[in-house]
């Protein structure tokens, strides 16, 4: 079967990645050049990607939590993927007000993303905080990068939302790293 006839028949076909151009349909008119939209959108696509990739493995890692920190890691990791799940919208939008699309589907998302899935049937807690401290390192890494690049092609209002998501990933690592120190920060 060749690669066309497979993508066709799992509903993937025409699915690009890329978010830009977006079909005329969807091309909302903005006074953005054609190549700042293209640049911005596959600055940020993947960021969304990654969204729901953290969002996902956040949850995983809350529903088969196991061990002494139950209770503190569960109600932790259930509020940083609701932090990840609510950067997800305002950036898909803001990239449909600029004249580009985002994601469409599951296999969109694996197509983009750059978070690795974590399908152990068990992960022992604290490996789950370092494996999640890492991931948000990573992502914050790359939305300094997508700053750069909203501002660089006059796109303030993506770089600012891009700004309020970062501080919100500095905070997730934050409170990551401080629960990794466990017992040994006690004095």
């Amino acid at each position: 079967m060749s690669i066309a006839t497979e993508k066709k028949r799992a509903g993937h076909e025409g699915v690009s990645g890329k978010g830009y151009p977006a079909p005329k349909e969807l091309a909302t008119p903005t006074d953005l050049t054609s190549q700042e939209v293209q640049r911005i959108v596959e600055a940020v696509n993947p960021l969304i990607a990654d969204a729901f990739a953290l969002y996902t493995k956040t949850k995983n890692f809350h529903w088969h939590l196991a061990g002494s920190h139950f209770r503190d890691y569960h109600l932790l990791l259930d509020e940083q993927a609701g932090s990840v799940f609510e950067s997800i919208d305002p950036l898909a939008e803001r990239m449909r007000r600029i004249g580009g699309t985002t994601i469409r589907s599951i296999s969109h998302i694996g197509q983009l993303q750059t978070i690795k899935d974590d399908n152990n049937e068990f992960v022992p807690a604290n490996k789950m905080i370092q494996e999640l401290m890492t991931d948000n390192q990573q992502i914050a890494a790359r939305q300094r990068l997508a700053i750069k690049v909203c501002e660089q092609n006059r796109d303030t209002p993506t770089s600012n939302l891009l700004q309020d998501v970062l501080d919100q990933t500095e905070r997730r690592i934050w409170f990551l790293y401080e629960v990794s120190t466990g017992g040994k920060n006690e004095g």
